[in-house]
């Protein structure tokens, strides 16, 4: 059974994620708040015995999906230009590389950009992510590999990655 207490543990990790997908503080505290409501009030779908961040981060990303469309539906969005806040106080040395890094991340796709944060930022592996965002591993794979190359162009300054070449 899904306890309290199992899903307040994973409240620091879902505000992280949640920061790094929207870009924006506000939208993450309210995809935070929709996950959890969702979470609470399915609570009996949850597998005995099982991890519930795996859970608890397919709920967030599902959420996220659906906000996502409903906001291109109204032709609005509701990324913000925020940035992540650092966890805790950085030298200012510190805070420009991080800033570099947001700012990169804002250039990977989104698709592969949330693959690169539940790997790299939540250390999820091939299999969870997989399961978090319902596309197969190698899917998960592919994506990660793109993201990795799009994020180091986009550290190094280059504007464009070349891109993969057809062969017939």
């Amino acid at each position: 059974m899904l306890t309290d207490t199992a899903i307040r543990e994973q409240i620091p990790r879902l505000r992280r994620y949640a920061r790094a997908l929207t870009s924006n503080r506000d939208a993450a505290d309210d995809l935070v708040q929709d996950t959890l409501e969702r979470a609470l009030s399915r609570s009996a779908l949850f597998r005995p015995g099982g991890n519930p961040r795996p859970w608890l981060f397919t709920i967030m990303h599902n959420v996220f999906v659906n906000q996502v469309r409903s906001a291109a539906a109204r032709r609005t969005s509701q990324i913000g230009d925020d940035f992540i806040e650092p966890a805790s106080q950085d030298t200012s040395q510190d805070g420009l590389a991080l800033r570099d890094l947001e700012r990169a991340l804002a250039q990977v796709p989104g698709d592969q950009r949330e693959i690169l944060l539940l790997i790299g930022l939540e250390e999820l592996s091939y299999a969870e992510t997989a399961a978090v965002v319902g596309i197969p591993v190698g899917t998960v794979m592919s994506r990660l590999s793109r993201g990795r190359e799009k994020l180091r162009a986009a550290l190094a300054g280059a504007t464009e990655v070349a891109s993969l070449k057809v062969i017939k």
